[in-house]
């Protein structure tokens, strides 16, 4: 166990912290442990060092003399495996500026992407699929044209049994190649919800194709192209979630009002992402959001997954952080106006608080901060249940 001395984890700037370690088995101190433990700002450690805990505690103190996270992070070795704990503070996280810089054209990229993909009628097709009905909601995979006529977007629609008009809920995916279930639990019989994978492939087939396209053809997608922004993987991913309100707007279910758009990593990322391109979202649901101030790792300071810019050397490197800026969340935030839900965790070693509490700072729209301090790269279920209550409430269907 590694606890700081504030409850909440937070400090001001120039204050210092103190964590306490603790090595436990069965709830018991452990004598004479070996434990190794670095320090210092989040993903730039400065102390790195070996030592011998004689009753299974120590002590030990760090400070920030700029807004941003300090983690201390201990492994201990017992009975020859490694056991690990961690905590990172908050040092006046409420006044971390991101590094992010926007490109003098980054709103006409934006709406030419778009406008062309909308030159592509959606040609939408729409398959029962009978075994994940439920009582109250119908299932279907569907799929619907993207950017070009033949690159397709699919994903799983759930659509409440009775007719009627309803609200509605874009749910955008985490990084990665998976099958998709669809979303019959939000709220059953009381709203649509479209659940869509990114890479143009249908999500109802066995694990094993998933499996080999990640190992293969889209291993390390996310890096495709980052140095041209015209031909960014994501630039199909950005349009194509887009294109998934397009499809929503399409059904006759919908109630002409209410549309959310809600993920988590990646997924927090194209929520920002669509909330910002398209003005029908009327909220947004954001989860350790990914992508977010990628230029600060140039500056030796921790950014958002998939860290592009961590200790990179590259000749070319000032091109390919200038064409990162029309991906990088900060920018898509700036331009939100509509109410959203943003929770992120302390200890989340994929994307650093540092990025995740600036993004926040940037967003003017009406905003929550939900910080859940230990988590990692995922959720407790309290979390996941306010996530899940904040989407309900703005679906109107509590």
């Amino acid at each position: 166990m590694v606890q700081p001395d504030h409850k909440e984890w937070n400090y001001v700037v120039g204050e210092t912290a103190v964590f306490k370690v603790c090595v436990l088995k069965s709830s018991t101190l452990i004598s004479d442990v070996k434990v190794s433990y670095e320090a210092g700002p989040v993903m730039y450690p400065d102390i790195k060092k070996t030592t011998i805990l004689k009753n299974g505690t120590m002590t030990f103190c760090g400070k920030m003399n700029a807004p941003g996270f300090y983690r201390l992070k201990v492994i201990a070795n017992v009975n020859g495996k490694e056991y690990e704990g961690l905590c990172t503070a908050g040092f006046s996280p409420e006044k971390i500026t991101p590094y992010a810089y926007e490109p003098k054209n980054f709103d006409t990229f934006w709406s030419k992407a778009l406008k062309e993909a909308r030159l592509n009628d959606l040609n939408p097709t729409k398959r029962l699929l009978p075994e994940r009905c439920t009582v109250d909601d119908d299932v279907y995979e569907i799929s619907y044209v993207n950017n070009t006529s033949n690159s397709r977007i699919y994903g799983i629609l759930s659509v409440p049994v009775k007719q009627g008009k309803y609200p509605a809920l874009l749910r955008v995916p985490g990084a990665g190649v998976r099958p998709y279930s669809g979303d019959t639990y939000t709220a059953p019989g009381k709203a649509i919800v479209l659940e869509i994978g990114i890479h143009g492939i249908p999500v109802t087939m066995q694990q094993g194709v998933y499996d080999n396209l990640l190992g293969g053809a889209l291993n390390n997608y996310w890096d495709t192209n980052i140095d041209n922004p015209d031909k960014n993987y994501y630039k199909r991913v950005v349009t194509g979630a887009v294109r998934g309100v397009d499809y929503i707007v399409s059904l006759p279910q919908w109630d002409g009002k209410t549309i959310g758009v809600t993920g988590a990593s990646q997924g927090g990322f194209l929520s920002l992402a669509v909330a910002a391109l398209d003005k029908r979202i009327t909220f947004l649901g954001v989860v350790h959001d990914a992508m977010c101030d990628y230029s600060a790792e140039v500056h030796g300071v921790a950014g958002g997954w998939p860290h592009y810019f961590y200790k990179n050397t590259d000749k070319s490197l000032n091109d390919k952080v200038d064409a990162s800026m029309y991906y990088d969340g900060v920018n898509f935030a700036k331009r939100i106006n509509v109410p959203g839900w943003y929770s992120f965790g302390y200890n989340d070693e994929v994307v650093p608080p540092t990025s995740s509490y600036g993004l926040y700072n940037v967003v003017k729209a009406p905003k929550i901060l939900s910080v859940y301090q230990q988590t990692g790269h995922y959720w407790y279920q309290e979390q996941w249940d306010e996530w899940q209550n904040f989407i309900k409430e703005h679906l109107n269907v509590k």
